[in-house]
């Protein structure tokens, strides 16, 4: 892969990881907006808890470029299924994060299948 591509992948990977951290801090500073979700439809409020972990573990590991692959399927999957949260016809802003979910869920897959690229940082043993 030429210098050029591989910097527009680590460019790529860098703002996916970087959405999944701004969303852990986002649910670790205001919780609410989450939890309110969560509750809206009948799941514990306590579940914000697990994703803040999900999203901030796996936003470094992206950005890291460790096990990219794999993580991507999953990260594809989180977007997928946290879309439906979103799924209001009658609200475009909510509209407009459930498609954006699913375009993250394609960025996702399209890191899954390349992966990180030459530029990732060395995990040390």
């Amino acid at each position: 892969m030429p210098v050029s591509a591989d910097l527009t992948v680590l460019v790529g990977r860098s703002l996916i990881a970087l959405l999944f951290l701004a969303g852990a801090l986002q649910k670790a500073i205001d919780p609410t907006a989450a939890m309110q979700l969560l509750i809206g439809f009948r799941l514990p409020a306590d579940l914000v808890w697990p994703a803040l972990g999900f999203n901030a573990v796996a936003g470094v590991m992206v950005l890291a470029g460790w096990a990219v692959r794999p993580l991507a399927f999953l990260l594809a999957g989180y977007c997928a299924v946290t879309s439906f949260f979103h799924l209001i016809p009658d609200d475009p802003w909510q509209m407009s994060i459930f498609v954006k979910n699913w375009a993250i869920a394609g960025g996702c897959l399209v890191l899954a299948a390349h992966g990180p690229g030459r530029y990732v940082l060395k995990q040390s043993v």
